[in-house]
């Protein structure tokens, strides 16, 4: 691939990426962090369970709010819903702060359809005392789905370096949103003027202090890489657009792990270009029912990838949550999906990553998932389903097209 074909990132070099598989690599390292830390801790996150991780890690946070560390926490009000109370109630009392991304609304306001409903704050990244960041697709959940034997198959990365200061600013521009009605309402206290000009102001001090030119510290890897976000106003394409690059520069290879598959037409055409040329292209998907209808859309489609010279692979151990792929030299981990949900509503991040070392990590370990715990997708055996089974399959795939075109955003999908 060519330098200029990713020329429109913002890449930054000189940082050390360390990959994080599931939640037994993910959860103790944040929690190490967020243990270390002396100044801050933000953490945002789609979803916040109540159970022993959940406990776990707001027992983390309320420990660090007590020793004097600023501790901000932003929750999505659609996934987090459930639980979001008790977080703010046991937060408040160790005078950190909670904020909400687009509250549930209440009573009979649930069953109003409404589009603003499905723009989800679904990124879940964390960064700590401004020297710590992690971002991918690991909620603050158990990832033993109802007692499963096996994790969900998942990844994040945790970073130091440059790269840090993209996410603080990332995390920055959602708390300042979240925190200006309330802002405003006592616009006349000290204490909120106080809050607005701290706000942005941590992601310059990192960022010059980057810039300074200074020797790194030896253990730093000088890896290049880049915080490609998706949002409803400066970055709606971002994400997909570099996606694309990277397809149709692709030469060698292209392995995508993802849990809900569903691209739009221009994604479908590129892969299958890509697979014409030569190029093999692997897909690890979801093999266990986790939502009906992304699921059994999905399949609907699998007659098209197959005869287009793409390889499926369905994850059966458990459930695969990952959003992460390999395309030649380049590997992104992060939390979009490859669905119109992900790539046209939602507030994501992924972190794309220009490493030899950290592909063929990524590289092997999604392999040794298909090697492991996949089966592949014969077009045979697609034939042998039975009429039931097809008629269900195309159904979801009509119902997801439509509910995507109420959005008014179904562009090419």
């Amino acid at each position: 691939m060519q330098d200029d074909d990713l020329a429109f990132l913002n890449w930054t070099r000189g940082n050390t990426l360390r990959l994080l598989q599931n939640g037994a690599d993910f959860f103790p390292a944040l929690c190490a962090a967020i243990d270390g830390a002396t100044q801050s801790v933000h953490l945002e996150t789609y979803i916040f369970a109540r159970d022993p991780i959940g406990d776990s890690v707001l027992d983390h946070l309320v420990a660090a709010a007590r020793r004097g560390v600023k501790v901000n926490l932003v929750l999505d009000g659609f996934g987090s819903h459930a639980n979001i109370e008790f977080v703010r109630k046991r937060l408040a009392e160790a005078d950190a702060q909670c904020l909400v991304f687009r509250p549930e609304p209440r009573w009979l306001g649930k069953f109003v359809p409404s589009r603003s409903r499905l723009r989800r704050l679904h990124r879940k990244t964390a960064v700590i005392d401004g020297a710590i960041a992690f971002v991918g697709g690991i909620n603050i959940e158990d990832d033993f789905d109802g007692g499963a034997k096996t994790a969900r198959f998942d990844f994040a990365v945790e970073i130091r370096g440059p790269l840090v200061a993209d996410v603080m600013y990332a995390q920055d521009l959602v708390w300042l949103r979240l925190s200006w009605r309330r802002l405003h309402r006592n616009i006349t206290k000290r204490e909120n003027w106080h809050r607005l000009r701290l706000l942005v102001p941590r992601h310059a001090k990192i960022a010059a202090a980057a810039a300074t030119g200074q020797p790194l510290p030896s253990q730093y890897d000088h890896l290049r890489a880049a915080l490609v976000l998706r949002d409803n106003v400066r970055y709606r394409q971002t994400f997909e657009r570099a996606y694309l690059c990277c397809i149709r520069a692709a030469r060698h290879e292209i392995l995508i792990a993802n849990a809900y598959f569903f691209p739009g037409s221009d994604f479908r055409k590129a892969l299958m270009e890509a697979a014409a040329r030569g190029v093999r292209v692997r897909v690890l998907l979801q093999g266990k029912t986790a939502h009906h209808l992304q699921y059994h859309a999905t399949r609907a489609l699998y007659d098209e990838f197959i005869a287009g010279g793409i390889e499926l692979y369905e994850y059966e151990a458990g459930f695969i949550h990952a959003k992460a792929a390999v395309i030649d030299g380049i590997a992104t981990v992060g939390s979009s999906n490859l669905d119109p949900f992900s790539l046209l509503l939602a507030r994501e991040a992924n972190v794309i990553v220009d490493s030899k070392r950290f592909v063929a990590d990524l590289k092997a370990r999604i392999e040794q998932g298909i090697a492991q715990s996949a089966v592949r997708i014969r077009r045979y055996e697609l034939r042998r389903r039975g009429w039931l089974r097809r008629v269900i399959d195309k159904a979801s795939y009509a119902l997801l097209r439509i509910g995507v075109a109420l959005t008014g955003k179904s562009g090419s999908f």
